[in-house]
């Protein structure tokens, strides 16, 4: 037998083994991602970012959601401890829980809604920026509503705190890390026409309103007679950075 003949010989003796080596690693990353997923699809619900982001904010929700509840069970057990020091800081606890925002706030209101300008307001040479919401003309109007008297705001349903982020990222707003797409949503309770007076004398959301007039941005302010801000369902406690130096 010549030595091509062996080769060819060889090589149908290997073919089988690599095939079946092949196929056995083929069927193990089946079975590792059919582990992860646990039932569930791996990829994006509707196969995009949006989609994505959305399913994120609704998990969110959730998980927010369930916050508020530990933290009502947590309340009823505490309320059945019963002495002198516990009653005095739980008193005290009691006197801040408005101002942290840990409880909602029913009662006439104001709702502003903010809305990119539609894609047919872009015009040559017209700077792209003017026709989006930036995370400064939320803040805006949420410290224009605060400044009228404001008792609770939320923003897209969640409720705002004195240590609440808002920052824009590409064409969404993280609130709290949470990404949110427009319409953005706000929603005040207290003094409704001291909360108008001061959303139509406050120069930045005067400005906002010119370019909602002017390049179609997206501008809905209205009265409730009867409306709720949840509860901050979120963590309290600071986080801060800390500067690392060479010992």
């Amino acid at each position: 037998m010549g030595l091509s003949t062996r080769r060819g010989a060889h090589a149908q003796q290997r073919w089988p083994l690599s095939v079946m080596a092949i196929a056995a690693a083929t069927g193990f990353l089946f079975v590792v991602a059919a582990v992860n997923a646990d039932g569930s699809d791996l990829r994006p619900s509707g196969g995009d970012v949006s989609s994505l982001l959305a399913e994120r904010s609704r998990e969110v929700d959730r998980q927010q959601d369930h916050a508020r509840d530990l933290r009502r069970e947590v309340d009823a057990l505490s309320e059945g401890v019963s002495t002198g020091p516990i009653d005095e800081l739980q008193r005290a606890a009691q006197d801040l829980v408005g101002v942290t925002g840990l409880t909602k706030v029913s009662g006439p209101g104001v709702t502003v809604v903010l809305t990119d300008a539609p894609h047919s307001a872009q015009r040559p040479g017209l700077d792209p920026n003017l026709l989006v919401v930036h995370e400064q003309d939320i803040q805006a109007f949420v410290n224009a509503l605060w400044s009228g008297g404001a008792e609770a705001v939320s923003l897209q349903g969640q409720r705002l705190i004195s240590t609440t982020g808002i920052k824009c990222v590409g064409n969404t707003v993280l609130l709290d890390g949470v990404p949110y797409s427009p319409p953005y949503a706000i929603t005040a309770v207290g003094d409704v026409s001291g909360m108008l007076e001061s959303l139509d004398a406050t120069p930045e959301t005067v400005t906002y309103a010119d370019y909602s007039r002017e390049h179609q941005l997206g501008l809905d302010v209205s009265t409730v007679a009867d409306t709720t801000v949840p509860a901050y369902a979120g963590t309290i406690s600071l986080r801060y950075a800390q500067a690392v130096t060479d010992d």
